[in-house]
């Protein structure tokens, strides 16, 4: 085994920095996700640390636990940041919401009577395996949509980042409540354990934007974040829905003059709100990209390709994802009634279907089933969806304009006829 040297380590940090800064270009300039590029890092680390004898044991799946509690927060922050609630955009969220919401619950049943049907003879730990293969990712859907549509693309981020905090809902109800044999006790629990985080949420809200607007020290950024990762971590202590805290605090912030209203408009000092939001959206951007960077290098340390050569692996994981596609098309075309491509395609599974995985109870862990099923949906999905960005088709360009209203359309009339009027002076 080789002796451990600091400045070796250094060097491996900061090139997986720089590497992983290079693939977000080439992603850019490709559509290819930089995740899979990420990925495929990991795993030659993984090979080069097998040929130098250098074992990580077992505290690499600690790291990618923590990693994925502090990728978790940053991203959902990061697009909670980027939302801005106005009376136009409500339709887009009721839409988006309704499609997470139910595509996360469909494909989470359908899957898991796929897996009781075949691998997993108690339902309800086939449920609770389904649910992380059930939730689409947003840390790879936002990075990677930038060349679509505004509509388009505000509808994905939208409908990935309600996914998430559906699915991470979705799941920790269910391994919270795996002892209660009653549905009506399951669902109160539910109801008051929802009512209960969103009122707390509101009211730390409130007081956390208050409260860091009257800061006049330069280092205040890295002081929020941790006070939100340590609300988030409480919450989770007490088993409350903690990631509905990080979104309403982002978007608060984000959204201080729907919130401030009123007698509250005095708490608001707008100048101080404003650099803060930019400011605090910047550190969040930089923040994010290095927790995901570190995750998915860290999981392609941890993945076993050996698994994917199993071919009962590989037919159970191309079933769950034509499961997942077929659902998404119904509850896409039923709701949104329109062209669904390349929304269709744009599904993967990513951050937080890893970190649910390795969320799963102890009594309910099983050598049945095979993590090489994990690993083909999250492959398979990011491919289809790089296929998709790269082949989809040209935006029609009625989508670049703006409605012409009455009113411009008589403009344009009275500039037509001085047009008219100059030509006849100047004959």
């Amino acid at each position: 085994m080789s002796e451990f040297n600091p400045y070796v380590f250094d060097i491996v940090i900061c090139l997986v920095i720089v590497f992983s800064y290079a693939f977000s270009i080439v992603s850019r300039k490709t559509n290819i996700p930089s995740v899979l590029l990420l990925i495929g890092l990991g795993v030659g680390i993984q090979y080069a640390l097998k040929y130098l004898e250098i074992d990580a044991g077992t505290t690499l799946f600690q790291i990618l636990e923590v990693l994925g509690i502090f990728g978790l927060i940053m991203i959902v922050l990061e697009a909670a940041l980027d939302l801005k609630l106005t009376r136009d955009k409500l339709p887009l969220i009721i839409k988006s919401f309704s499609i997470a919401l139910l595509a996360l619950v469909a494909t989470s049943l359908a899957i898991a009577y796929l897996l009781y049907s075949t691998i997993i003879p108690v339902f309800l730990t086939a449920l609770v395996y389904s649910v992380p293969l059930s939730v689409m990712s947003s840390a790879i859907i936002i990075p990677s949509v930038a060349s679509l549509s505004e509509h388009k693309r505000e509808f994905l981020i939208y409908e990935s980042t309600f996914s998430d905090i559906l699915g991470i809902m979705y799941f920790y109800f269910l391994t919270g409540n795996l002892e209660t044999q009653q549905a009506t006790t399951v669902i109160t629990d539910v109801v008051s354990n929802v009512t209960l985080t969103i009122v707390l949420s509101v009211v730390l809200g409130y007081l956390l934007v208050w409260f860091f607007q009257q800061l006049n020290t330069e280092v205040k950024l890295f002081l929020l974040i941790a006070v939100l990762v340590l609300l988030y971590s409480v919450g989770k202590l007490f088993h409350l829905s903690s990631l509905v805290i990080i979104l309403i605090f982002g978007l608060m912030l984000n959204n201080y003059q729907l919130f401030f209203r009123g007698r509250l408009q005095a708490w608001i000092n707008q100048s101080a709100i404003t650099k803060i939001c930019e400011e605090f959206h910047l550190v969040t951007i930089e923040s994010a990209f290095v927790v995901r960077t570190f995750f998915f290098v860290v999981f392609g340390m941890t993945l076993e390709l050996n698994s994917l050569l199993d071919q009962e692996t590989l037919l159970t994981g191309m079933l769950i994802v034509v499961i997942m596609y077929v659902i998404r098309y119904i509850c896409l075309k039923s709701i949104l009634f329109r062209n669904i491509l390349p929304e269709l395609w744009v599904a993967p599974r990513g951050l937080i279907t890893i970190l649910l995985f390795f969320s799963i109870p102890a009594q309910l862990v099983t050598d049945q089933f095979n993590s090489g099923i994990l690993l083909c949906t999250v492959l398979v999905t990011s491919l289809i969806m790089t296929a998709a960005l790269l082949t989809k088709p040209k935006e029609p360009v009625g989508e670049e304009f703006t409605e012409l209203t009455f009113e411009d359309w008589e403009e344009l009339d009275q500039m037509g006829e001085s047009a008219l009027l100059e030509d006849n002076n100047t004959a």
